[in-house]
């Protein structure tokens, strides 16, 4: 039986945001990724992170390194008894010219993700800072909201409306969106 997820972007959304990050010792947590994360899991939801990685493709970073970052990411939240469902964290190395359909707002990934791990699109969740995150939650037929952090303001401020893809939630941060998510979850079980 497929099973719901909640897709999360990485940078700005569960890590701070700061340009390229192209070393381990980079990767920050936002305050409240950890209990956001810990509170999917205890809710027995699944937790994939999708994201745009185009610093390889602009030879910022290779993918090993690319590697060392999300396993610093997943010690991190591990420390503090939190985990992503999917050993992989799901990413485009393209750049925004590559024709891909890996790289959001394309779907390519989400679908990826669920094809690999059973999961219900039409129950799933996506939670990221860019309206290209909310466009890529839309063509792959699951719910966006967009998070207040790292671009989050500014792309609301700006883009409010005018994006093809509007967010169903506009959170403060990633805790705000899960107790957001396991609300709508109790509301249509």
């Amino acid at each position: 039986m497929s099973s719901p997820a909640v897709f999360l972007d990485r940078d700005g959304t569960i890590n701070e945001e700061m340009g390229y990050i192209s070393e381990p010792d980079r990767v920050l947590l936002l305050p409240q990724a950890i209990p956001a994360i810990r509170r999917l899991n205890e809710a027995g939801l699944k937790v994939v992170v999708i994201t745009n990685q185009s610093g390889i493709a602009r030879g910022y970073f290779l993918p090993h390194t690319l590697q060392d970052i999300h396993q610093r990411l997943q010690d991190l939240l591990a420390e503090g008894g939190a985990h992503l469902d999917s050993e992989l964290i799901y990413y485009c190395p393209h750049g925004p010219d590559d024709p891909c359909t890996c790289r959001k707002p394309q779907p390519g990934l989400i679908k990826q993700a669920a094809q690999e791990h059973d999961l219900d699109l039409s129950k799933s969740y996506l939670i990221g800072d860019r309206y290209r995150d909310i466009e890529a939650a839309a063509n792959a037929g699951v719910k966006g909201i967009l998070v207040l952090t790292g671009y989050g303001r500014g792309e609301y401020d700006h883009l409010r409306g005018l994006s093809p893809a509007q967010p169903v939630y506009v959170a403060q941060d990633l805790l705000d969106a899960v107790a957001w998510i396991l609300a709508d979850l109790n509301n249509v079980l």
